[in-house]
């Protein structure tokens, strides 16, 4: 028996995973989660407490109890947010007690797209379509920059982009989970794209994807 039709959207920060995300949710129709919302909430909520981010039993115990309508929360989506969950995705205990929530967002009638770091590696291995979504450094910061500007948070381009090569560092370095490609991920690299571009090349490579999984 089928499994649900699971979209697996990989790939570094400011790759522009999340935009290609919402889009191929409204082309397929298909709910989406932004899994590192999910790490961002526990990060802020860890800071919240007063509890220090290294703290790996304060973290987990964060992530044991997220609930989605803590997603909404503005400060979310700042640049702050951002460094936060990256240092508490470190915690092995913290992966654990998230890897449920997603699976069961995926596990949905009618399949489900995740963006993420490890949706094709770890998540949801079994995912019919799988992206890793990059850019080069320099691009992802510029955008990262503009886009954190037009939030209203000044920050230097240059200290953007060196948040950029510490997270992918982090990301990419630790033991549990790291950031990397599916064996069988389809590599899109957007550098040199428009949003334009890159949405109408993730759709086609979503679309033979879906055409091979309907016909197995």
């Amino acid at each position: 028996m089928k499994g649900p039709f699971v979209i697996a959207v990989d790939g570094p920060a400011a790759s522009g995973k999340g935009t290609i995300a919402t889009g191929l949710g409204k082309a397929f129709d298909l709910p989406v989660l932004d899994t590192g919302l999910l790490y961002r909430a526990v990060g802020v909520l860890t800071e919240r407490s007063g509890e220090p981010l290294d703290n790996a039993e304060a973290c987990a115990a964060a992530a044991a109890m997220l609930t989605a309508d803590q997603l909404d929360d503005p400060r979310l989506r700042t640049r702050e947010a951002g460094e936060l969950a990256s240092r508490v995705a470190v915690h092995p205990h913290v992966r654990a007690a998230l890897m449920e929530f997603q699976r069961i967002f995926a596990d949905q009638d009618g399949g489900a797209i995740l963006d993420g770091r490890d949706i094709g590696t770890v998540i949801w291995p079994q995912a019919p379509a799988k992206l890793y979504v990059t850019a080069s450094p320099e691009v992802r910061a510029a955008r990262r920059w503009k886009q954190l500007k037009a939030q209203g948070e000044p920050v230097a381009l240059e200290d953007v982009l060196a948040d950029i090569h510490i997270r992918d560092a982090r990301d990419g370095g630790r033991d549990t989970a790291p950031m990397r490609p599916a064996p069988d991920a389809v590599l899109l690299d957007t550098s040199e794209m428009t949003i334009e571009q890159a949405a109408d090349a993730a759709r086609r490579i979503v679309e033979a994807a879906r055409a091979r999984w309907e016909a197995s």
